[in-house]
């Protein structure tokens, strides 16, 4: 596993936190959990554009969500005693599912940065 899923899973563990953290802001009129929600949206999201740096982008914003709403639902369930009824769970590993496969089925690196495609497009190409 390279660094860019390393700083991706923390960008989605972030995510879950913020996520979370909405139902005690109590609709942004609590100052506390309210400032710890936005201080975890911002870290999340420029966690999420660091690994996007080295991941395709789709699979790197669909294992965000992904990890974000199973994490989101697993805190749910555990913290705020949310359904757990068979339906739901099976949804859940559904997206794990998912999740997993994109990991599996990414090749590291296999999209460069912008602006290395970008040059890429600028140089003239040798004839031979």
């Amino acid at each position: 596993m390279n660094q860019y899923w390393i700083v991706l899973l923390i960008a989605a563990a972030f995510e879950v936190g913020w996520a979370t953290g909405l139902k005690y802001t109590d609709g942004f009129t609590r100052l506390w959990p309210s400032v710890a929600t936005i201080a975890a949206m911002i870290i999340s999201m420029y966690l999420l554009a660091r690994a996007s740096a080295g991941l395709p982008i789709g699979t790197a914003y669909a294992v965000w969500t992904g990890i974000g709403a199973v994490g989101t639902a697993i805190a749910g369930i555990i913290l705020l005693n949310e359904s757990r009824d068979w339906p739901r769970l099976v949804c859940i590993g559904l997206i794990i599912l998912g999740v997993v496969g994109l990991k599996a089925f990414t090749h590291d690196g296999s999209s460069p940065p912008a602006e290395d495609a970008a040059a890429d497009v600028s140089q003239p190409r040798q004839s031979t």
